[in-house]
């Protein structure tokens, strides 16, 4: 799945990303750090996986998303 990072803290390492529709998914670090990123810029296209869905949808994976 595709989305656009919204927000992102250094410290904790996790943040907030926009999927398609406009809706925001937080990520923690647990899934930042299993993407294996250094950094997040808001407005970066990332691809995500995830777990659950509606109020359970939890990200696992965060990484930059290439062509």
């Amino acid at each position: 799945m595709q989305a656009t990072s919204y927000t992102y803290d250094s410290e904790t390492r996790s943040g907030q990303v926009l999927l398609d529709d406009g809706t925001p998914v937080p990520f923690d670090g647990a899934a930042f750090d299993a993407g294996g990123l250094r950094l997040l810029r808001p407005g970066q296209r990332v691809r995500i996986e995830t777990e659950g869905e509606g109020e359970t949808l939890r990200i696992t994976l965060i990484t930059l998303q290439t062509l």
